[in-house]
Order: structure tokens, then C-alpha cells, then sequence
């Protein structure tokens, strides 16, 4: 169970859990209350009784802390007074035992519930299936619900059933057009599906959507080439001036540059423009933006000029696109004192290290993944990247040092 917060009795009870389960280890317990193994063993040194279950069912000793000695006698009790006083200990004691054991089994039984998620609807599963077995109140204590919300969601069973029925109705018909059609996305499905019906029989297309992602199915989506190239005419030819030679004598004289598509999960997509120096491989200026306009470039050659604070007589080579040949863009370097380089058209290997940059970033940050989950996640993980490539990521071209560590080694004159 993922949480925020743990009571103490909680604490106890999961400690008493791994003590008492034969064998157990703290990662396999800590893993089946959702909690860190870290996390579980200090509570095991704050309320642990120093003894562990073996595998064998014998009980071994371990590095914990042992319980206190029972209480000698009190001074002037009689011995009938002190019979009657540890009976009444002891009956206190097996009451207590007996609700740690049902709550001990109760969190055993929860643990495969809870490894399906944690939302409360996975919690009042648990309550209905155990009710006959366990009290109602004791259960919702123990995995902290409220009985109110339990019951609510109890009564409102009917109505769930209701609408899964009338999902899987729906489902059937859905699967009907789209098994004579599999291109059909849901607006397709919808229009068909209420043509020709009266008002009160159209279904929402939202409802479509969500039945037919639940279920799995899907239009035909081809899936679209990102072009982050443009070419566009430029008023002025510009020359190449690396000629596919990436290195530099010294910092801030050659920069290559680019733009890459960040894909989303939605669909959309996010676009970085970069500033390499080639001389560390260090990325001097970057911009992140839901847009490929000039002003992205323009953000990315700024960000470089303030890192270094100018950039007067250096090269930034780049290929032809629209962004880079624009006249917006030419002002930009002119005012800046940079000269403009850009390979040949449609030739990827004149940009060579611009283009591997990209690739890096996000092989090693999707990885087997196809796309960040939301616009907050790829910035996020993309600027935790460049910071690490930037002062920590060893890069062979560096003699397996990171740029900034590289450049340290070098004096940083202006460019020539």
C-alpha cells in the first residue's frame, strides 16, 4: 500500500508481519505492504522484538531490539493481590495477541490486492470479499477507509453493474463496426452507431472513447514521420565551413546546432534546439518549446550567448532549415557577431554531431519507451539530462571526462 503517513499501530503490525512469517525477508515484506525496505527495517529496530521466524519454523534471534522485562512484584501486595493482577496481564496480553494475529492476516490477505494499485476501489473490494470473515469495522481500521465510504460503495453496486452491463452492450456494437471497418477511430464508430436513431438512443462519443480504450480497441493510425527539417529558399547562400569536421582548438570558437522532436503520449510533441560547442561537446545553449518557430532557435543561440558571455567571431554550423535561413534568425547572429555555417540540403552527415547528440538524449532517456507521458515529465527529465550530461556524463570524445570538467582543463579566451 502506497502512504504518506503510518501509525504506529501500522508500523507494528508489519514488523510483527515479517517476524512471524517463516523465512520472510524484509525486501519480500516491504514489497508486499508497498513500503521501502529501508523504511521497514527501521521500524523493525523501533518495535522489534529482537526474535525471527526461521524457515524451518524455529525461532532464531536477530539484531533488533528486545522487549522489556516484565514488571516484578509491587512492594506490599499480597500474594492474592499479585495472582489477580498478572491474570489480569495476561488477559490483557492475549486480547492484544489476538488482535495483532486478525490484523496480521488481514494485511497478509491485502498484501495481493494492494499489489494492483492502491485506489480505494481496490480497497472496498478487499472489505466486501473478507466481510464474512472479519469484522466490517476492523478492516477499515486496519487499511484506513472510512466505513461510511465503504458502505456507499457497497450500496452503489447495483448501478455498477448496471452500467458494465450496458458497457458490454455497447462494447458489442462498437466491435461490430469496427471488425467491418478497422481503420474506424471513435468519431467514425460514434457517427455510426447513431445514425439513423432517435435523440434518446444516441450515445456520446467521450463514451465510445473511453469503452474502446478500455477494451482495446483502435482505428488504423499510421505513424507520422516528425520533419524537423523545413526547407525554405534563403535570400543569401551560406557557405560550409566545417566540412564535416566537428572539433575546435579551443572553447567557444565552432558550435553545431539543431532541432529534435520530444514525442508526448498524447500525440504531440515538444522540440529542443541546441548549441554544441564542438571543441568540449558541451551544451552551451538549449530551448524547449510546443512550437518550431524561429523564436526556438532564437531562445537557444541567446541561452548560448549568455553562457559564455558572447560569442563575437564564432562559427554556428546547422543544416538548412526554415528557422535557420530565415532573416530573423541571420539578424540574430549579426547582432551577436556569430557567422553562419550550414551543410549541404538533405544530407544528415553534414551535421553529423548535432544529429548523434539527439539520439543520445533520447535513448538514454526514453529507453525502451516511445514517448514522456505529459509536456511536466519530458521537461523535467530532459533538463535532469542535459545537467548531467553537461558536468557529470563521460563522454570519449573528452578522454572519458564530462564537458564542463574538459574545459576546465582549457582557458576560455573569446572567440577569434
Amino acid at each position: 500500500m502506497v502512504r504518506k503517513h503510518y501509525t504506529d499501530e501500522f508500523r507494528r503490525q508489519a514488523v510483527d508481519l515479517y517476524e512471524s512469517t517463516p523465512g520472510a525477508t524484509l525486501r519480500g515484506i516491504a514489497e508486499d505492504l508497498g513500503v521501502v525496505r529501508g523504511t521497514l527495517r527501521d521500524w523493525c529496530d523501533m518495535f522489534g522484538t529482537g526474535k525471527k521466524t526461521a524457515a524451518d519454523g524455529s525461532v532464531i534471534r536477530s539484531p533488533l531490539k528486545h522487549t522489556t522485562p516484565a514488571p516484578g512484584p509491587v512492594d506490599g501486595e499480597t500474594p492474592e493481590q499479585e495472582l489477580a493482577r498478572l491474570r489480569a496481564r495476561v488477559k490483557e496480553l492475549e486480547t492484544e495477541t489476538s488482535k495483532l494475529v486478525t490484523e496480521r492476516e488481514i494485511l497478509r490477505r491485502a498484501a495481493k490486492y494492494f499489489g494492483r494499485g492502491d485506489g480505494l476501489v481496490n480497497r472496498f473490494q478487499f472489505v466486501a470479499d473478507h466481510q464474512d470473515t472479519f469484522e466490517v469495522k476492523r478492516l477499515c481500521e486496519v487499511i484506513e477507509i472510512n466505513r461510511s465510504s465503504f458502505y456507499a460503495w457497497q450500496n452503489a453496486a447495483p448501478t455498477r453493474e448496471q452500467r458494465a452491463a450496458a458497457d458490454a452492450e455497447l462494447e458489442a456494437r462498437i466491435r461490430a463496426v469496427h471488425d467491418d471497418d478497422s481503420t474506424c477511430g471513435a468519431p467514425r464508430i460514434t457517427a455510426e452507431l447513431n445514425d439513423g436513431v432517435d435523440v434518446e438512443d444516441r450515445v456520446n462519443h467521450k463514451r465510445v472513447a473511453r469503452v474502446m480504450r478500455e477494451r482495446g480497441i483502435a482505428g488504423y493510425r499510421r505513424r507520422r514521420r516528425v520533419r524537423t527539417t523545413i526547407p525554405e529558399p534563403a535570400d543569401q547562400k551560406v557557405p560550409d565551413l566545417l566540412r564535416r569536421d566537428f572539433t575546435a582548438p579551443a572553447p567557444n570558437r565552432r558550435y553545431v546546432g539543431d532541432i529534435t522532436y520530444l514525442p508526448l503520449s498524447d500525440g504531440e510533441n515538444l522540440y529542443l534546439a541546441t548549441v554544441i560547442d564542438c571543441y568540449s561537446r558541451r551544451l552551451v545553449g538549449w530551448a524547449v518549446a510546443d512550437h518550431m518557430r524561429t523564436e526556438l532557435v532564437e531562445d537557444a543561440l541567446k541561452a548560448a550567448e549568455a553562457t559564455r558571455g558572447s560569442l563575437a567571431g564564432a562559427i554556428f554550423h546547422s543544416d538548412h532549415g526554415s528557422v535557420y535561413t530565415s532573416a530573423a534568425y541571420a539578424r540574430l547572429c549579426a547582432d551577436l557577431g556569430v557567422i553562419q555555417s550550414m551543410g549541404a540540403v538533405g544530407t544528415s552527415a553534414d551535421n553529423s554531431l548535432a544529429e548523434s547528440f539527439n539520439a543520445t538524449l533520447k535513448r538514454e532517456i526514453l529507453q525502451d519507451h516511445n514517448s514522456w507521458p505529459d509536456e511536466t515529465v519530458c521537461r523535467r527529465e530532459v533538463f535532469r539530462w542535459i545537467v548531467r550530461y553537461n558536468t557529470r556524463r563521460r563522454h570519449s570524445s573528452c578522454g572519458h571526462t564530462s564537458p564542463t570538467s574538459y574545459e576546465n582543463t582549457a582557458s576560455l579566451p573569446l572567440a577569434a
